[in-house]
């Protein structure tokens, strides 16, 4: 009787059962509760190779911090909104966060050698002159000039192989400068060779289009900020950028309070100086400054952000340019600007040059109507001796020399100024 019950129990359950699934199934908010749960989506940033500039390496600077960019460890300060849209790509520099644990962040200057605009002229200009086409590929372009060839064919970077290039570093080059350009080049895994057997063909591409293009990244390399040399620490390139420690331009600092700028005035003195007299004697020089040549980090040390227009004499081994060498002028010579400037001459370049400009456009600036008078006074005058260059480098030395005694006690010793806080407590040196 037990085993009937429960045999009719079965056969009754299972219209029941089917009933229970239809309505179930009939029932949105029911079956919603039921449905398994769709996984998060995370946002992902489309970089297009166009905004980096990887659509024309081989003819870019490089790709050695591209791996941060896709897994999103450098980001755009845009990308911190909603949107999460680029920037625009016509801008030369974007202010951006980098990290290397996901956790912390630091800010970094990502920048771009020159405009877009600038870039694109000049892509336009290797194809027309090159192979008489709008477009082309600009790397089988340039590897079929003379002088790839001869980058191709050299053990070792010559001043030959430099010569006519328009950045200031390689208007004067010595051998020993050359040497260091190879073994810092910090693109390619360090073989700390002077010969160039570890460098590739496209890697000599990219360090030839670097240099005819725009300086600034390998002088970050070759002289680091960790070696105690005034530059921003050189992170990487991806395509056509740029990414290096962020500086605040000297020009947000024009309107600061008297002591702030006493303490960048006497800063920018002291790496003009260390420009001129290093252990490794080298010289630097500029051939032009602005707002934007120097920065500030965070901590109030005080850099220089832009290196595109400083030039490096070696008053070790001199200049090995033959005669007539600065004349020669091929596509790499024009990338960037007109081939029919001129170059400076070694021999016109003095110890004062640098100074001249930095009196002239900005310290003046800076130091404007900050301080009471006399003092303010004083400071104008020795300025304006400086700017005016009658004077001998020795000359010009002694006003420099003047205006530091007359600003050093005029700034001033707390944690604003943390890159020398508490050390100026305690050293006469502050």
């Amino acid at each position: 009787m037990g085993r009937w019950i429960c045999c009719l129990c079965s056969r009754t359950a299972e219209p029941l059962m089917l009933l229970l699934v239809l309505a179930l199934s009939c029932n949105p908010s029911t079956a919603a509760t039921t449905s398994p749960s769709v996984p998060h989506i995370k946002p992902s940033y489309s970089f297009g190779r166009t905004f980096l500039g990887l659509d024309k390496c081989n003819a870019c600077i490089g790709t050695s911090i591209c791996k941060k960019f896709f897994k999103e460890e450098i980001r755009f300060d845009t990308w911190l909104s909603s949107h999460l849209k680029l920037p625009p790509s016509y801008l030369l520099s974007y202010s951006g966060n980098y990290t290397d644990d996901a956790q912390s962040w630091r800010l970094v200057d990502i920048t771009r050698l020159t405009s877009k605009y600038q870039h694109d002229r000049a892509d336009k200009r290797i194809c027309t002159s090159l192979l008489k086409t709008k477009t082309c590929s600009l790397e089988r372009a340039l590897r079929r000039t003379q002088r790839f060839q001869k980058w191709l064919r050299a053990k070792r970077l010559t001043p030959d192989l430099v010569q006519g290039l328009p950045s200031p570093l390689l208007r004067c080059p010595s051998q020993r400068l050359l040497d260091r350009i190879v073994r810092r080049y910090a693109e390619v895994p360090d073989a700390g060779s002077i010969y160039m057997d570890h460098l590739t063909d496209r890697d000599k591409l990219r360090l030839l289009y670097t240099l005819a293009v725009n300086s600034h990244p390998i002088l970050l390399q070759i002289f680091p900020n960790v070696e105690g040399w005034p530059f921003p620490r050189y992170l990487g390139s991806c395509g056509r950028l740029v990414v290096s420690a962020s500086t605040q331009p000297l020009r947000d600092f024009y309107s600061t309070t008297p002591e702030v700028a006493a303490d960048l005035a006497l800063q920018l003195l002291a790496v003009l100086r260390s420009m001129g007299t290093n252990d490794l004697n080298y010289f630097f020089y500029f051939t032009h400054v602005d707002a934007g040549t120097f920065g500030v980090f965070s901590n109030g040390h005080l850099f220089i952000r832009d290196a595109s227009t400083l030039g490096v004499i070696d008053k070790e081994e001199g200049s090995q340019l033959i005669n007539g060498q600065q004349e020669y002028k091929d596509i790499f010579s024009c990338l960037t600007v007109d081939c029919q400037s001129a170059f400076v001459s070694c021999d016109s370049i003095r110890e004062k040059h640098s100074l001249i400009m930095v009196c002239q456009e900005l310290l003046p600036k800076l130091l404007k109507g900050k301080f009471l008078q006399p003092v303010q006074e004083k400071i104008d005058s020795f300025l304006q001796d400086c700017a005016s260059g009658l004077t001998d480098d020795q000359g010009v030395n002694e006003a420099i020399a003047k205006l530091a005694e007359i600003l050093k006690p005029l700034r001033s010793c707390d944690s604003r100024f943390a890159y020398r806080y508490p050390d100026c407590k305690y050293s006469d040196k502050y």
